[in-house]
């Protein structure tokens, strides 16, 4: 598996200074990166259970999304063997200001990735693994497929994982998502990130009702499967649009929610409006369970990914007791 300076050298990565990327980033000031208040500070990883997760990865030659996107949360999750696989290559064919996954020329799919992805969950005992992927705009189907091979891959290898996809979002891809929940993931993840009106300048490549009726479309073809859906916030969002947003995630009948702050990743990107406080991020909490939502995760820290396998345990037992109470009227 190359590394990223290796790619760089080839010319497969544009060091986000592509054309499409630099028109957006030169929109945003070129100030210091801001100073993190002490509720968002995290050590470096060092642990020996995040050097086996890694060392297991190199093997089998697959990248992940903690850290691709430099997630904060990589040092606690892969102490414990938990990381979010991205299949498709590090490559993305968009240029969200938000991201730090690299764009430029995609890498060619990798046919052995679906065995290497099930054999991860085998060998690490995994009882809930999360396969997520770049935007792959320039595949017919989006990628849709490698994911169901992931999916199949995983139910054969460790069929006592339950599998959580965090997709890309289909667009101009007819019947990619259709053919992915044929599949049957346990949960269908996809993030709406942010709010609609900051979508122009954070995520210029998607829609925001596009989003919210692939999600829809989930629960229309099998409502048994869990649907879920993250923000960022501190990138300028007002609360009311917060919370308009929800409103439009229970119409789409959204299971569950997490809500996250937002971290500049280079100067490079769309800079961070304010820290939003854990006060705040409980109001949003407390919120989204009046609406409806059967789980959410609502933190500084938070991310989509963050605590999954837990999460989803405790929304299978909240929907078994709501049917319970139901089906007992």
């Amino acid at each position: 598996m190359q590394t990223r300076e290796e790619k760089r050298e080839s010319g497969q990565i544009a060091k986000k200074d592509n054309k499409d990327f630099l028109d957006f980033a030169n929109k945003f000031p070129k100030q210091n990166m801001e100073r993190k208040p002490d509720w968002i500070r995290v050590k470096a990883p060092n642990s020996k259970g995040y050097q086996e997760t890694k060392e297991i990865l190199r093997e089998r030659k697959l990248h992940t999304v903690c850290e691709e996107a430099s997630c904060p949360n990589i040092g606690e999750c892969w102490e414990q063997k938990h990381a979010t696989v991205m299949i498709l290559g590090s490559v993305c064919t968009r240029a969200c200001s938000f991201c730090n996954i690299e764009t430029g020329k995609p890498d060619a799919v990798n046919p052995h990735e679906p065995h290497n992805v099930g054999e991860i969950a085998k060998v690490t005992g995994l009882k809930h693994i999360v396969i997520t992927s770049v935007d792959r705009d320039d595949l017919a189907d989006g990628g849709a497929n490698q994911f169901v091979e992931c999916i199949k891959s995983v139910r054969i290898q460790a069929p006592q994982t339950t599998i959580e996809i965090l997709t890309p979002d289909f667009l101009r891809k007819n019947g990619a998502v259709e053919l992915v929940v044929k599949a049957k993931p346990d949960v269908f993840n996809h993030n709406i990130e942010t709010v609609p009106g900051l979508y122009s300048t954070i995520r210029p490549g998607a829609r925001y009702f596009h989003s919210l009726h692939l999600l829809k479309r989930v629960k229309e073809i099998d409502p048994s499967i869990f649907t879920k859906s993250g923000l960022m916030v501190g990138l300028g969002e007002t609360k009311e649009q917060v919370l308009q947003v929800m409103d439009d995630m229970r119409c789409a009948d959204i299971d569950f929610l997490t809500i996250g702050q937002y971290l500049r990743p280079t100067l490079r990107h769309a800079p961070v409006d304010r820290y939003v406080d854990p006060e705040e991020f409980e109001f949003y909490k407390k919120m989204a369970y009046n609406k409806g939502f059967l789980m959410v995760a609502s933190s500084p820290l938070t991310r989509s990914s963050y605590h999954a396998g837990e999460d989803f345990e405790q929304m299978r037992s909240q929907r078994n007791s709501m049917l319970l109470k139901k089906n007992s009227v």
